[in-house]
């Protein structure tokens, strides 16, 4: 496993109440590294933070690591199946032209 890997499972494991349905993806390509976190949907919340703080800041810590290995690294989160939360911007007014 590599160090990055290695340090995004580790963090979140630490965070989340479901430690062992903690799953990282790694993929390179010519964009970069591509990290995809998967975990329970009950932990979704802790991994986000309000919002979106806790992830912006797990990214901001990767980008660190990522400079350390000479790598660009991307965080996706997958939106675990069962998920509560509506698509994106539903809710939302919208503006009038």
């Amino acid at each position: 496993m590599s160090p990055d890997q290695e340090f995004l499972e580790y963090l979140v494991k630490s965070i989340v109440d479901h430690p062992d349905e903690v799953n990282v993806e790694r993929k390179v390509d010519e964009m970069g590294v591509l990290l995809t976190l998967k975990v329970n949907p009950q932990d979704m919340g802790q991994v986000v933070g309000r919002q979106g703080s806790t992830a912006m800041a797990i990214r901001t810590l990767l980008r660190i690591v990522g400079v350390k290995n000479n790598a660009r690294i991307n965080l996706k989160i997958e939106e675990p199946e069962g998920s509560t939360r509506g698509p994106r911007g539903a809710g939302r007014p919208q503006p009038e032209f």
